[in-house]
C-alpha cells in the first residue's frame, strides 16, 4: 500500500472575465458620416422651401384643396415630395447608426467603470419616442456613459449644445414638419416660409453639434480603451 499523498487540486474558481470592450471608432465614423448626410438632406429641404416661396402658390391654390380633394402637383411640388422622402429615409438611417454608436459607448462605459447604467437597454430606443421623458432621457444616456468613465471630468459642453438645439428643433419646427403632410408643408412654404427655414437651420446645427459630440466622446473613451488594452497586455 503506497504512502504517497494524492496531489492537491486547486479548486479556486477561475476569475470571471469582465464584459468585452467593443470597438467604437468605426461606429463613430459611420455616425458622423450619417449625420453629415442628414444635414445635407435638411439643407436640400431648405433650398426647396425657398424655391417654393419664390415661385409662389399657383392660382389653383394649395395642393390639398380640402374635403379629400388634391389638385395635380406642379413639377416643383412633385420634386419636393422626392426630396422630402429621401430626407426622411436618410434621417431613419442616421438614427439607427447613431443608436449603434451610443449602444457601443454605453456598453464600454459599463465595462470600464464596472457600474450599471442608470437607464436600461430598452431606453436606448424608448427614450426618444415616449412623450415627456424624451425631453431628458437621451441626453441622460449620453451623459451617464461619459461620467461613469470620467467621474472627475466635467461633461463636455457640446453635449448640452447638441441637446439644446435638438429640443429647439423638436419644439419649434421639426415636430410640426413630421406632423403635417408633405402637401401641408408645401402650403406653409407658400404662405409663411420663415418658420420652416428657421427649423431647417436648427436641425442642421443640431446635426453638426451631434457630430462634434460623437468625435469628442469617442476620442475620450478610446483613450481609456487603449489604456485598458495596454494594461491587459
Amino acid at each position: 500500500m503506497s504512502d504517497q499523498e494524492p496531489p492537491i487540486t486547486d479548486k479556486t474558481p477561475a476569475p470571471t472575465p469582465g464584459p468585452a470592450l467593443r470597438p467604437v471608432r468605426g461606429a463613430a465614423r459611420c455616425a458622423v458620416a450619417a449625420l453629415g448626410l442628414a444635414a445635407l438632406a435638411w439643407v436640400a429641404r431648405a433650398v426647396w422651401h425657398i424655391r417654393l416661396a419664390l415661385t409662389g402658390q399657383p392660382a389653383s391654390g394649395p395642393p390639398d384643396q380640402g374635403g379629400g380633394t388634391h389638385r395635380p402637383l406642379t413639377a416643383l411640388e412633385d420634386s419636393y415630395h422626392l426630396v422630402s422622402s429621401v430626407g426622411a429615409a436618410v434621417t431613419v438611417v442616421c438614427a439607427l447608426v447613431f443608436l449603434n454608436w451610443l449602444d457601443r459607448v454605453r456598453d464600454n462605459a459599463r465595462a470600464l467603470s464596472g457600474t450599471e447604467p442608470r437607464y436600461g437597454s430598452l431606453w436606448l430606443l424608448l427614450g426618444w419616442i415616449v412623450p415627456v421623458v424624451n425631453l431628458w432621457i437621451p441626453r441622460g444616456i449620453v451623459a451617464d456613459a461619459h461620467r461613469s468613465v470620467f467621474p472627475d471630468r466635467p461633461l463636455p459642453a457640446v453635449v448640452n449644445w447638441w441637446w439644446g438645439l435638438w429640443l429647439v428643433g423638436l419644439a419649434g419646427g421639426m415636430g410640426l414638419l413630421y406632423a403635417d403632410s408633405t402637401d401641408e408643408v408645401i402650403a406653409r412654404a407658400y404662405t409663411d416660409v420663415l418658420p420652416l427655414l428657421a427649423a431647417d437651420a436648427v436641425i442642421v446645427a443640431a446635426a453638426g453639434t451631434a457630430a462634434l459630440m460623437i468625435r469628442t466622446l469617442t476620442t475620450a473613451q478610446q483613450q481609456r480603451l487603449d489604456e485598458a488594452a495596454g494594461t491587459a497586455a
